[in-house]
Formats: C-alpha cells, structure tokens, sequence
C-alpha cells in the first residue's frame, strides 16, 4: 500500500548568497535550532537556490536570533509543502 503524502505548512527563510545559507546551518546546529537547509521551493524565487526551512511555529525565535546574530537574510515565507 504507497505512504501518502500530504502538505504542511511550513516556515520558508530565503537568502541572497550561498554563503549566508551555509552560515544559518552553521548557526542553527550550534544553537540548536530547527530546520534545515533546501532548495529553493519553486513557487518563490530566491538569489543564492537555498533555503532554511523550519516549522512555522519557529518563526519568531529564529528570525530573532538570526537578528541578534547578525545573519543576512531576504524573506520568509509560509508555504504547504509536501511532507
């Protein structure tokens, strides 16, 4: 019997270079902080094709110590994703 699969909504942060990418996966295991790194969902378009996804409900604590951490980014994003 296949698995279905279903959509979700989930938190979406885009960024202009690979670099600063890298550097919120970086930034994120240290802290311990949910997510991880993927393509760049077709429906948004992005500079570097990489983004941090997370669950929506991370929103908050994330772009706030993104912040205070001085990391780049440009947008975030709800989106359902598949799952």
């Amino acid at each position: 019997m296949p698995v279905m699969r279903e959509k979700k909504p989930a938190l979406v942060i885009t960024f202009s270079t690979t670099t600063d990418a890298m550097g919120m996966e970086q930034f994120c295991h240290r802290q311990q902080l949910p997510g991880r790194l993927i393509p760049v969902p077709r429906e948004i378009s992005a500079g570097c094709g990489l983004a941090w996804k997370a669950p929506v409900e991370a929103e908050g604590s994330l772009t706030q110590a993104m912040a205070l951490a001085g990391l780049h980014w440009q947008e975030t994003y709800i989106l359902e994703l598949w799952v």
